[in-house]
């Protein structure tokens, strides 16, 4: 084994190896566990929120193939509409050519070449990651099998009238010109201004203080063309005489209406608002509550179209701004101009500002899918982790709006719709299954729709299309209703309620049983991770490391803004002057696994995951005792007679509980909990102390071959434990030493992800052998506690005497005499009885025992009265704390019985501590 851990020269090969052997696929007869990825964006790369999900995705898969379950973890990616085309379209505006150029047809070809040739970057790193991934498995929601699924979904649905085409408003984005999803939005505050229009009152009405027109507030002038309607809050008084009154659109000369509505409030702007129904969210639901007209005055192109008068026609929309405002001023009707920050809409692709527009699109009507959707939560067949997220679930699913499913582009699923010269629809997989269902003549010309499916849509059935349905098939009955989903909180309305309300209404399954929310992983500062602030960090440079320049340059390119480029540069290199060191990937997942704590975000600091990569080295460090201790050695492989150490029967009880307490987490997803139990049983019991209690019998020429061979198999045993409960989370290093210790343990098998997983022996469990070494740890760490207060040199032998103590404390001393003479370095050990003087001595309390190292030849009198005052100082403080609590009546009779007992017993504690301590200044004192 070599000398240092070296995560990059063992990971790789042993990813191979399990792969190649079939290990990921499902297998065996247990019961069926399985987990469906979120399909990322075949366009993107994975980051750390990747990183993290899919470390607690694996360890969850890893722990029940090890427990017998038949696994399916199943990887895929999706189309991703909009970024697999823009991208594609880059690359060919780079060659002067666009799609329109090529043709429908010879782009798609496009598109799948780039696939084809980029499809694979999310794969390797997943296999870098160490995903124990059924890649046999692996979907593509363009695949043919969830294309057909998504036209039988579609057809369905269209024939139960759950489908159906309509004119409303969406997100347009009018360079990509295509609807966009709300998640596809990015709304962020930016300094603008608020115009004050003047609306001239019609038929000669006067405000109530005697004005011939009203003021609007507006920050989009250039949709006034559109206005149908302005309107005031019913409650207030100035305008309530001019409710039921017009006034007269300037530019346009129509006559609109004045209308009370509970949309608007008082206190902004004028309290008069135009509204423009075809144009704004806001505005739609109040033109329908009015029965407002909807006049669109855009095109695709977010340009002035013919609804407008002839001078605007044409323009952009941002020209058209500037020409109404100045119109509006020549004609005395701009009464002024403020600033105002507001949230602007920008399309997360391209960055442009999206409107709202009113286009003819495919919708779902989805309050028949919901109320399933709503009960199965309600019921508890779907169960949220945090549990409080179901509130945010209810919340939108109580106020759905119907979803628009179409999207105006070439790469998606085409809608399976067909139109004849007449504009009449006919829904069907294909147009000749729409000929024999309608009855068509074969001379009857049919088109088929250009659009294509939001990709939500299709992402939404992935649980059950990627399984075979509509064929019931082995793995649709074994595996479509998962059990966990794990994802972040940004898409339970996007992603997990359509994958409810569509499994349900498909399979009369659920899509899974659990869903568990993650956090954002943030910076070390809280921040979020974004490009433009310098601090994204890609999980396989955490992984494999990188030096600084290679790291400014990932963060700065395709950078076009210079100054933005240096103050991420400069960020960079103040953060990382060096790079990243290689951490290696089970350094990463421990710790991200140790900060999955309930669902919140998490601050992620690469000290913490040093420590963890410090944890990693502890481990092999550990194995390399052991195996120089065990290995062409008697471990008891052959039930040869054993006997076990006071410490070998601690250690085996002590495991008990940490895989009580690992297993315990796992089923309530807390793998912080999981992570923490990991860490405190490997770290603080098994190498610092039992590899200690260890040496005293190995290194001892009169242990019996029964005493030798008991160590050995526990040193052997326990570590293979640990490394078969640990490997959910350390895959790779867990099994580079299962693979030598194991055959030392006598277990059997190729390799540790099909072993057994552990679970608790209560039978294992030993109290009193836990007290005992608890006793023995509580003398060992007191006389430290001396030697480094004291400054004394941890080589040179003492005499310590035992004062005070219970009979039960001198049966421990006699019993463990070796161990505390090799792990504390004890010269001679005197048992004082009552009456006996002890020599001035540093004194340790190990419960009523005094443990008592003279300090003859070895102290200085100043230096210990100082500790001495310092430790009375202390517990006098402690003292007053607890008897200022103590006194607080209101405590006391509040309190539960116990807690106050507690409370008593420590006052009682803390007096007879100060008392020996005062005591023993004293005797110093009179030296």
């Amino acid at each position: 084994m070599e000398k240092t851990y070296q995560p990059q020269s063992i990971e790789q090969p042993i990813y191979k190896r399990w792969e190649e052997s079939g290990y990921f696929s499902p297998q065996g007869n247990g019961t069926p566990f399985s987990i469906m990825i979120p399909p990322p964006n075949v366009t993107g790369s994975l980051h750390m929120g990747h990183a993290f999900q899919h470390s607690l995705m694996d360890a969850m898969i890893r722990r029940e193939r090890m427990k017998g379950s038949r696994t399916l973890w199943q990887p895929g990616c999706d189309h991703a509409g909009i970024a697999t085309q823009m991208v594609v379209e880059r690359q060919l505006a780079a060659q002067n050519v666009t799609r329109h150029d090529l043709g429908r047809a010879k782009f798609l070809d496009k598109v799948w070449e780039w696939k084809g040739q980029s499809g694979g970057t999310i794969s390797d790193q997943m296999r870098v990651l160490g995903d124990s991934v059924a890649w046999d498995k692996e979907r593509f929601t363009m695949d043919p099998g969830m294309s057909a699924a998504v036209q039988d979904v579609f057809v369905r649905l269209f024939d139960e009238d759950i489908i159906y085409r309509g004119q409303r408003l969406v997100n347009w984005d009018p360079v990509l010109h295509t609807a966009i999803s709300d998640l596809e939005v990015i709304s962020e505050e930016e300094n603008g201004f608020m115009w004050y229009f003047r609306y001239p009152l019609a038929d000669g009405v006067k405000t109530s203080d005697g004005k011939d027109h009203i003021v609007v507030a507006t920050t989009r002038p250039e949709t006034m063309f559109g206005d149908t309607a302005v309107a005031v809050a019913p409650d207030d008084e100035r305008f309530a005489s001019l409710v039921g009154k017009d006034v007269e659109l300037p530019l346009v000369g129509r006559r609109i209406p004045i209308v009370a509505d509970e949309y608007v409030d008082k206190e902004f702007g004028t309290g008069c608002v135009k509204i423009t129904p075809a144009h704004d969210f806001n505005d739609y639901e109040v033109g329908k509550r009015h029965d407002m007209p909807l006049i669109n005055i855009f095109n695709d192109d977010a340009a002035i179209n013919d609804n407008a008068p002839e001078k605007y026609r044409g323009m952009d929309r941002f020209d058209a701004r500037k020409a109404v405002v100045a119109d509006f001023e020549a004609l005395g009707l701009l009464e002024k101009i403020a600033d105002h920050k507001l949230k602007v809409p920008r399309g997360e692709r391209g960055n442009t500002i999206i409107e709202p527009y009113l286009t003819q699109q495919w919708y779902v009507a989805v309050e028949s899918l919901a109320k399933p959707a709503i009960e199965a939560v309600e019921n508890g067949d779907i169960q949220f982790v945090p549990k409080q997220w179901e509130n945010t679930y209810f919340a939108w699913m109580r106020d759905l709006q119907d979803w628009c499913i179409s999207r105006q582009l070439w790469w998606g699923h085409q809608i399976p719709a067909w139109y004849d010269a007449d504009g009449k629809v006919y829904v069907g997989k294909d147009e000749a299954s729409v000929r024999a269902k309608y009855g068509l003549a074969a001379g009857l010309e049919l088109t088929q729709d250009e659009d294509v499916l939001d990709t939500w849509f299709s992402s939404a059935l992935w649980t059950f299309a990627t399984q075979g349905w509509p064929e019931e098939t082995q793995d649709f009955m074994d595996f479509s209703e998962s059990d966990v989903l794990v994802t972040g909180f940004d898409i339970i309305f996007f992603w997990v309620a359509r994958m409810i309300m569509m499994t349900l209404k498909f399979t009369n399954k659920v899509p899974f049983k659990t869903v568990y929310i993650t956090g954002l992983i943030r910076d070390e500062r809280g921040d979020k991770m974004s490009k433009s602030k310098g601090n994204v960090i890609d999980p396989l440079d955490l992984i494999n490391g990188i030096d600084i320049d290679a790291l400014v340059a990932k963060r700065t390119y395709g950078m076009m803004q210079p100054r933005l480029a240096e103050k991420v540069e400069k960020n960079t290199r103040e953060t990382y002057p060096e790079g990243i060191q290689a951490y290696g990937t089970d350094a990463l997942r421990f710790t991200l696994c140790s900060l999955a704590s309930g669902g919140r975000d998490i601050k992620f600091d690469l000290n913490r995951l040093e420590g963890y990569r410090n944890f990693c080295n502890k481990i092999w460090n550990a194995t390399r005792y052991v195996l120089m201790n065990t290995e062409e050695q008697d471990c008891g492989q052959n039930g040869a007679e054993v006997e076990l150490s006071l410490a070998d029967k601690w250690i085996i009880s002590r495991l008990q509980h940490a895989e009580e307490a690992v297993n315990r987490a796992f089923e309530t997803h807390r793998y912080d909990l999981a992570a923490q139990a990991l860490y405190e049983f490997m770290w603080h019991e098994y190498c610092d102390w039992y590899l200690e209690l260890s040496k005293p019998v190995l290194w001892d020429e009169n242990a019996t071959a029964a005493q030798l061979t008991g160590t050995r198999r526990t040193l052997v045993r326990v570590l293979e434990s640990f490394l078969r409960l640990a490997h959910p989370m350390m895959p790779f290093l867990t099994e580079e030493i299962w693979q030598r210790i194991a055959p030392l343990a006598g277990v059997e098998g190729d390799t540790i992800m099909l072993a057994q997983y552990p679970e608790a022996e209560d039978a294992k469990k030993d109290a009193q052998a836990e007290a005992d070494v608890e006793w023995l740890k509580g003398v060992i760490l007191g006389v430290r506690n001396i030697r480094g207060e004291m400054d004394i040199a941890p080589s040179k032998p003492l005499s310590v005497l035992f004062r005070n103590g219970s009979e039960q404390d001198k049966i421990r001393l006699e019993a463990n005499l070796t161990f505390l003479q090799k792990l504390a370095k004890l010269e001679t050990v005197t048992w004082l009885t009552a009456g006996d003087e002890a020599p001035m001595s540093a004194t340790a309390l190990v419960g009523d025992m005094e443990v008592l190292v003279p300090m003859a030849g070895l102290i200085d009198k100043d230096a210990e009265l100082a500790r001495l005052q310092k430790e009375i100082d202390k517990s006098t403080k402690d003292l007053q704390r607890i008897e200022g609590k103590l006194s607080n009546e209101s405590f006391v009779a509040k309190a539960p019985e116990a807690v106050v007992a507690k409370e008593r017993a420590k006052c009682d504690d803390l007096k007879l501590a100060v008392s020996k301590l005062e005591d023993q200044k004293a005797s110093i004192e009179s030296l």
